[in-house]
C-alpha cells in the first residue's frame, strides 16, 4: 500500500489551508463542507469495509483466517468511530454527512460482490487500495488537523500482506486461479475508478476543493497525473500478488 506519511513528510511544503488548522481553515464555509463531505465518504467507506469483511469472515476456509479477518473488521469498525466522532465534534450529523455517499457504495458492492473467498481477499487488497490513494491525495491538500485523522483512518489494517500471501500460495498450488483473478482485480480496477470520479463529480464542494477554488486544488492536468499515479500503483500491488495487471 502506500506510505500514509508521505503527506506529513512533506508539510514543510503546504501553502494555503494546507499551511492552516482546522479552526483557522473552517472559517471558509465552501472549504467546511467539503471536509463534511469527504469525512462523511470515508466514513461510510469504512462501515462499509467492516461489513464486507465480517461477511468474508464466512467464506474463508480455516479458523486461523477467519479470525485474522475477524481482527481486520474490528480495525475498520474503530476507523468509523474515529471518523464518526470527528464530524460530531465539528458540529455535523454523521449520518446526514455519510447518507449522500451510501447509495454509490452499496451500488459498487452490489456490482463487485464475490464469488469466493479468494475474490474477496483481491477485491479488499485492491479496492481497498485504490480509494485510499485517491484520499491521500486529498489530503495532502487538507487542514492540518483533518489531514492527520485522514491519514491515520487510512493506516493499512494487515489485510495487504495477509492477501498477498494468500493469493500467491493460491496460485502457487493452481497457476489457473492467476488468470481469472487478474481479470477480476482488472473488473474492480474500472469500477472503483469510476466511483471516485462518480462520487466526485456528485458533490460539488468535493470538486470544487479537487479541481482549483478551495483548499489549493488540483488543476485538471494534475486530476489527470493524479489517476495515472493511482493506476501505478495499482499495478504495483497486482505485481505483488502475482497477477498480470
Amino acid at each position: 500500500m502506500g506510505t500514509p506519511d508521505n503527506a506529513a513528510a512533506d508539510a514543510q511544503e503546504h501553502t494555503g489551508i494546507a499551511a492552516q488548522d482546522w479552526a483557522q481553515a473552517s472559517a471558509e464555509p465552501h472549504y467546511r463542507a467539503a471536509v463534511i463531505d469527504l469525512l462523511g465518504a470515508l466514513a461510510y467507506g469504512e462501515l462499509s469495509a467492516f461489513e464486507r469483511l465480517a461477511e468474508d469472515a464466512k467464506l474463508a476456509p480455516t479458523m486461523d483466517d477467519k479470525a485474522e479477518l475477524a481482527k481486520m473488521a474490528s480495525a475498520e469498525f474503530h476507523h468509523f468511530e474515529r471518523l464518526r466522532e470527528r464530524l460530531a465534534q465539528i458540529e455535523a450529523e454523521p449520518n446526514e454527512a455519510m447518507e449522500p455517499f451510501a447509495a454509490a457504495l452499496d451500488e459498487f458492492h452490489r456490482q463487485t460482490a464475490p464469488s469466493d473467498w479468494l475474490e474477496g481477499l483481491v477485491k479488499a487488497y485492491v479496492g481497498d487500495s485504490i480509494a485510499s490513494d485517491f484520499y491521500r491525495e486529498v489530503a495532502a491538500r487538507l487542514d492540518s488537523d483533518t489531514r492527520d485523522l485522514v491519514l491515520a483512518v487510512l493506516d493499512d489494517t494487515g489485510h495487504a500482506s495477509f492477501a498477498v500471501e494468500k493469493v500467491r500460495a493460491a496460485i502457487e498450488a493452481d497457476p489457473r486461479v492467476g488468470g481469472r483473478l487478474a481479470l477480476w482485480a482488472r473488473r474492480l480496477m474500472g469500477e472503483a475508478l469510476s466511483q471516485a470520479q462518480r462520487v466526485v463529480a456528485e458533490r460539488d464542494s468535493l470538486s470544487t476543493m479537487l479541481v482549483g477554488g478551495v483548499a489549493d486544488g488540483f488543476d485538471l492536468a494534475e486530476v489527470g497525473r493524479m489517476f495515472s499515479r493511482i493506476t501505478e500503483a495499482h499495478t504495483k500491488r497486482m505485481a505483488a500478488l502475482g497477477l498480470a495487471a
